[in-house]
């Protein structure tokens, strides 16, 4: 099966089209997406100096939404203070959710009380302002799923580029979370399992350009136009088809950020 997307509307439900490797060409990267049908985004943040630039790349960029928050290697840097600041950015129409937040325990770039500080503080945020909550767990599978228990009810949330795990899988569910798939599905058969698992309403893919570059463009600076790969193959492995699944998902997408309206 090969699906190019062109003949259809894909929704590229997190990148970060505000880091640094993008400077150069970050037109082009945009133009080429759309030919490959990806006119749907979400440029996610990492802290508020991105989440500032992110919200103005999307306030001029037809078809872009931006996130506000701390990503879980920055936790060192919560408190009361910056988090007013995201807040602020938060308010912002083109802001459709909190994040990244998370808990990455495998590089440890920060304390790991921070990170749960920093996590249960971006959670009552979302829950304050009604607002979904993008969300990144490596390594830390048992302590997310705890936090998805804990606050799950409170705010909505998606568990991006899921790299397996039935508990937090279960949980995710449990509390009408999202789960989202990056190209990693492509060359990682284990993963499989779980893409079939998540139930139609709740799946979203994703690029996390310009990291994880999905097979057969591995190697290289991932960009949203390979959004059409991890379609390809999430179609595969859910025996569907590739507009069936570049549907399913966009309208997933959709859903989750509150952008239903969009032209």
């Amino acid at each position: 099966m090969t699906g190019t997307g062109a003949g259809t509307t894909l929704f590229d439900s997190h990148l970060h089209l505000t880091a640094a490797r993008f400077d150069p060409d970050l037109d082009e990267v945009v133009d080429r997406a759309r030919a490959r049908g990806v006119r749907r985004m979400v440029t996610v943040a990492s802290d508020p100096e991105d989440a500032g630039q992110a919200a103005a790349l999307a306030a001029r960029t037809p078809g872009l939404w931006a996130t506000a928050g701390l990503h879980p290697h920055a936790a060192d840097r919560t408190s009361a203070s910056l988090m007013r600041e995201i807040e602020r950015i938060a308010e912002a129409p083109e802001v459709v959710a909190i994040g990244e937040t998370g808990l990455d325990f495998h590089y440890d770039n920060a304390a790991r009380r921070a990170q749960l500080a920093n996590f249960e503080a971006h959670l009552g945020l979302a829950a304050r302002l009604g607002l979904p909550v993008v969300v990144h767990s490596r390594s830390a599978e048992a302590e997310t799923a705890e936090r998805v228990r804990e606050h799950g009810d409170g705010a909505a949330g998606v568990l991006h580029c899921f790299t397996g795990g039935d508990a937090l899988l279960r949980a995710a569910l449990d509390a009408d979370w999202y789960v989202s798939f990056s190209g990693l599905i492509t060359f990682v058969p284990e993963l499989a399992e779980w893409a079939r698992a998540v139930p139609a309403d709740r799946l979203l893919i994703e690029t996390d350009a310009p990291y994880l570059a999905p097979a057969p463009r591995r190697g290289r600076r991932n960009e949203p136009a390979y959004l059409t790969h991890t379609c390809e193959r999430l179609a595969a492995v859910r025996g569907t088809s590739f507009e069936e699944a570049a549907a399913l998902t966009a309208g997933n997408a959709r859903r989750f950020y509150r952008v239903e309206d969009a032209a």
